[in-house]
This record gives C-alpha cells, structure tokens and sequence, in this order.
C-alpha cells in the first residue's frame, strides 16, 4: 500500500475518478486543501464527497507556495508519501514542485510550469522548431493593437493561466479585440483564490478540425493511448460540445497528430511521469498544437477512453505519480467507439423543463447527467456553464457520436428555460 499525497482537486468527475483510482489500487491519501468547504459544496447529494474518504484532510494554505513547502517538509517524515498528485490544473505546478522538494516521482517543475502557461508552451515549441500559429503576447493595449495588426485579423485571444476555455475568443477587428481584453482584465483572480498575470496571448486563428492525443509518460518513453475527435460550438467562443473515443479520421491524420504530440512533449520535457491530453489542430498546412495539459484529459474523456480499450486513465495517473509502471494493456470491452455530448445552454435564465428520464436505460446508453429544474442558467462562454451530458457507446464501429446526438437533439426539444 502507498500514500498519496493529494493536493486540491477539480470539483466535477476527477474529484471522484481520482479518490477511486487511488482506493482501487490499494493505496490510500492524504487531501490538502486551503478550503475544504468547496468540496464540501459539491458532493452528491446524501454522500460524502469522495476526497473525503483520506486518511487525513490538512487545511493549509495551498496558495503559498513558500509557506507550504516547509508545511510538506514537516508532515513527510510522520506520514510518509510516496507521490504527489492533483487533477487541478492550477496545482500542477504546485504539485510538481511538491514532488522535486521531497524527491518524490514526476515530471520536472519547469517542465509542468511551461505545459501550464500558455505563452511559455507556445515560446518553447517555436524555440524547438515546432510548426505553430502566429502568436504575440504583451500587457498593454497599444502592444497588443499593434501585435494583432501584425499577425492578422481573425485571431483568437487568450488568457495565459485560466482553463476550461475562459475568456477564449475569436475576435474580428480592433473593437472585439478591445472588448475582449476588458473582460479578460476584468478577471484579475482564477477561481481558486490565485491572483492571475495580466498577459493577453494572441494567436493566429487557425483552420481545420480539433483532436486530442492522450498519452502516457513514464520511464522516458511516451505511450500513445489514442486520439479523441472534438466538435466545438460557434464562435466567438470555442466552448466543447463533445468528444468521441477513437476519433473517426484517417489513419494519416492519427500519425500526424501523435507524432506532433510526441514533439511537444519531448520539447517541453514532459516524457517521464505524466498523464497528459494534448489539442491539436488539424490544419490545411499540417497539424498544429493548441495547448499541451500535463493531467488526464477533462469532460469525461478518460471515460470514453475507458469504455473503448479498459485503460484506466486515472489509474495510470497514480501509478506514474508513484514511479510506477502503469497498466495500459488494452481489453476487450465490447465496444469500438464511445462518444460525449453535452448540452450547451444559448441563453440565461432559470431552467424549467429538462426531462432525461427516457433515455436511462436505452441500448447503447452509458452516462445521462443532466441538471435539475430550477438551476440558474448562464448562456455559455466556457466549458464551464453546461446543463448535462449524454455519454453513448457502439459495439459495431464509429456510430456512437451520431447516437448522441440524435440524444441531444430530443434533450433541446424538450427545453425550456425562461
């Protein structure tokens, strides 16, 4: 048995997937957290939350990185860890240099501070001679005016440090790029308490469909496990709509888009001890990166992946935050493509009428999660504003997206929200 310590966590299917990981795999935890009551917030109703099922909950301020590396120091040696690990992705550099400090596994600090940082990620690919879009980044308005003359409207503008597609906008001339900016401004701390860095990215819009690459480093070999399709909702936001597991693409276009991942996490230095999703585009020029993550794959992805080749995705997590080989044999599990959609709200409001009962239990039907009349609803600028999803598998080949969204499609028809 081994002891985890774990360092925040995400609130939606990780907070569950991660404690379940850990607990199937014999081992057990510590959770630290400067606020417990977040968690507390989110539990299912008439359960516990998950992460409550530690061997200890430690309140400390998990913000201040020069007050709790002394605090970790102390508590090591009475109760022993053996890895360190979060599903935040604001406390993967955290975390990492956790690790470093104790000398426990994990990828390097720099390495996980540069995947997490947008503008460094971008910096460090062009560095190595990675193909990527145009991009600039600067703090003030008249560099940024200037910067998005120079590269070209359409571009997209992005926050440096926030997740879930905050704030992430196409923008079409000086006025959207403008408005854009004041409202990236106007969100000077993250969600956990963090206080944010001013810089505005602006990159190149580029064409072409979206994937994902999910893969596992460990021993300084990068294991690919598959690539996963994304569908994006409309402009100017670029909020997920749904994934399916494997993506449905040519088997060139797979290469492409591993063999492009394979460089960026090689550039970054992310190829000993990391679970990581990365999003790429696959453009008319040739594939490009759109962000590399350091963690498991968010929006029920590790699921999908699950569902299709049994490969624990969470379990391979914990495994590599313990200097552990992970189990990434695949298994046949009935199924050749499983497939999310979620559904996006257009509009605010308060929700009245949102009925999922039918589909429980239909053929094909993994997961319905939906939420409850009543929910004050805001129209959708990130991932972050969902109603629900419909998760569907299929045994035959690459019909399960179709079947989720003839699901979608009779969820929206029987919406109302006022």
């Amino acid at each position: 048995m081994a002891h985890l310590l774990v360092v925040e966590s995400w609130v939606g299917s990780m907070s569950r997937l991660l404690p379940r990981a850990i607990r199937e795999g014999g081992h057990e935890f510590t959770f630290l957290t400067r606020d417990l009551h977040h968690y507390l917030r989110s539990a299912p109703e008439g359960a516990a939350h998950p992460l409550l099922g530690a061997r200890n909950v430690i309140t400390t301020d998990t913000n201040d990185l020069d007050a709790l590396l002394p605090e970790v120091e102390r508590l090591h040696p009475v109760l022993g860890f053996d890895g360190v690990i979060t599903s935040c992705d604001y406390y993967l550099p955290t975390v990492a240099r956790i690790a470093g400090h104790l000398g426990l596994p994990g990828p390097g600090p720099e390495a996980v501070e540069n995947a997490c940082r947008k503008d460094a990620t971008r910096r460090v690919l062009a560095d190595a001679g990675l193909p990527g879009p145009r991009f600039a980044v600067y703090e003030e308005w008249a560099d940024l005016a200037r910067a998005a003359q120079e590269i070209g409207y359409p571009l997209v503008v992005k926050p440096v440090d926030l997740c879930a597609g905050m704030f992430v906008r196409r923008v079409d001339d000086e006025g959207q790029l403008a408005d854009a900016v004041r409202a990236l401004g106007a969100f000077p701390v993250n969600a956990r308490g963090q206080r944010r860095t001013p810089a505005v990215l602006l990159e190149e819009l580029l064409d072409g469909p979206e994937v994902s690459v999910e893969t596992v480093s460990y021993a300084g070999a990068v294991h690919m496990v598959g690539v996963t399709d994304k569908s994006i909702g409309s402009a100017p936001a670029f909020v997920e709509t749904g994934h399916m597991f494997p993506a449905a693409l040519p088997l060139a276009d797979i290469e492409a888009a591993e063999q492009t991942t394979l460089g960026a996490l090689k550039a970054l230095g992310l190829t000993d001890g990391v679970v990581a999703h990365t999003e790429i585009k696959l453009t008319s020029a040739g594939p490009r990166v759109v962000e590399v993550n350091p963690r498991p794959a968010g929006n029920r992805i590790t699921e999908l992946v699950r569902h299709v080749t049994g490969i624990d995705l969470a379990a391979a997590c914990v495994d590599v935050a313990l200097g552990r080989r992970p189990d990434l044999r695949r298994t046949d599990t009935g199924l050749r493509s499983a497939a999310i959609g979620f559904l996006v709200p257009e509009r605010a409001g308060t929700l009245e009428a949102l009925d999922g009962h039918r589909l429980t239990g239909l053929p094909g039907v993994l997961e319905v999660q939906l939420a409850e009349t009543g929910k004050v609803v805001k129209a959708a600028g990130s991932n972050n504003e969902y109603l629900g999803h419909v998760m569907t598998g299929d045994p035959d080949g690459p019909g399960a997206r179709d079947r989720v969204e003839g699901l979608l499609a009779g969820l929206r028809a029987g919406l109302v929200i006022r």
